[in-house]
């Protein structure tokens, strides 16, 4: 049984482990693929896209752009006029918390989603596979997503609703790697909520409720949210996680300094787990961790990666230890699109993302590069 599920855990993780080896061939390989859909595209042709351009012309065609320039084309994006920015049919409508501003709104398409889901499905599976935990396998996932339910828009002749990017993941996948999310999307959706104080306590209700009697062996999600649901369930029950479930491993994502800020609060409230990070957003998810070492590695066989610098726009994989910039990514939906996100690179391709481009996060950067020593 279980070379069966290292055979499987192998199938997903090959290409990760293939294209961190030679990200240079794999980068030149998903260039490829983009420019073969973008060239689909009305915007792709407007902005002459082929399918045989060059890195340098490919940067040539597209500028980096952010949201904002985009926004007016995705907003005519609909089931009947998906060419204007698509290369494939959209199965649907995501947006993002609005951390940074007002919400943001994309088109997703089944090619979009599929890497979502793989990429998601490499963190468990290197997990499981590095340290024989595949124990993991025989409980469920704990699911604390944002509802896929928000508001309805009209797009062409229809009108469609739309949610949050982690809930509306998770209603197209009903598992996370194979494990059955408890309470299930469909539920979370049911209770109509938004995210005000009320809207939580709900949520967080239903998890409880549905999951406490269930074998939880991983939880995944927003850092802040699972460290919010300990103490919701701490101070409205009584109890911790840790006193019910036995969690191996809780997968993070969508905020910095996860194993420096939360991974010993999350350990006080869930107990003796290990926390793996994921680099993911709306758009992708673009990294997880592959050991023990507290970084992120590029899922470089499936969105291409570009960071501006000091000294210039350079590939992901170009950087050296100490070099850090601006994160420019494309997709299958997206081309060269500023995400606002900083990384630096710790070698052999390593990488933090430490926070948003804000003023602040720079200024705390160099003061930690001086602490540190890493003056580059």
């Amino acid at each position: 049984m279980e070379s069966e599920i290292e055979k499987n855990l192998c199938n997903i993780l090959e290409s990760w482990y293939t294209a961190l080896n030679d990200p240079k061939s794999a980068q030149i390989n998903v260039l490829k693929s983009l420019l073969e859909n973008y060239s689909k595209t009305e915007y792709g042709i407007t902005h002459n896209v082929r399918p045989d351009l060059t890195l340098e012309e490919y940067r040539r065609c597209f500028k980096i752009s952010t949201y904002a320039d985009l926004k007016p084309i995705l907003e005519k994006v609909s089931y009947e006029n998906f060419r204007i920015f698509l290369s494939e049919s959209p199965v649907g409508w995501v947006m993002t918390r609005g951390t940074t501003g007002k919400p943001k709104i994309f088109p997703i398409t089944k090619t979009h989603l599929s890497q979502i889901l793989l990429c998601g499905a490499r963190a468990v599976a290197n997990y499981a596979l590095k340290g024989k935990r595949f124990e993991i396998f025989y409980g469920k996932a704990l699911n604390l997503n944002f509802p896929s339910k928000i508001n309805v828009l009209k797009k062409g002749n229809s009108l469609i609703s739309y949610g949050y990017s982690s809930g509306t993941y998770a209603k197209f996948n009903r598992s996370f790697a194979g494990l059955e999310l408890v309470p299930s999307q469909e539920e979370i959706d049911a209770l109509e909520t938004g995210l005000s104080r009320e809207g939580w306590r709900k949520r967080f209700q239903l998890a409880y409720e549905r999951a406490k009697d269930e074998n939880i062996s991983i939880c995944i999600g927003v850092a802040p949210v699972i460290v919010e649901f300990a103490k919701f369930v701490k101070q409205n029950y009584g109890v911790l996680p840790k006193d019910f479930w036995k969690v191996y491993v809780i997968f993070c994502t969508s905020v910095p300094k996860i194993h420096w800020n939360y991974a010993p609060i999350l350990r006080r409230y869930y107990g003796n787990i290990d926390v793996v990070e994921i680099y993911s957003a709306t758009e992708g998810v673009f990294a997880q961790q592959l050991d023990s070492l507290p970084y992120v590695c590029p899922n470089y066989d499936m969105y291409l990666f570009e960071v501006i610098t000091r000294k210039g726009v350079k590939m992901l994989y170009e950087l050296k230890e100490g070099e850090w910039g601006k994160l420019v990514i494309s997709t299958s939906i997206l081309p060269r699109y500023y995400i606002g996100d900083l990384i630096e690179c710790f070698g052999k391709q390593y990488f933090r993302v430490f926070g948003r481009d804000k003023a602040l996060t720079v200024i705390e950067h160099y003061l930690y590069r001086i602490l540190t020593g890493r003056f580059i």
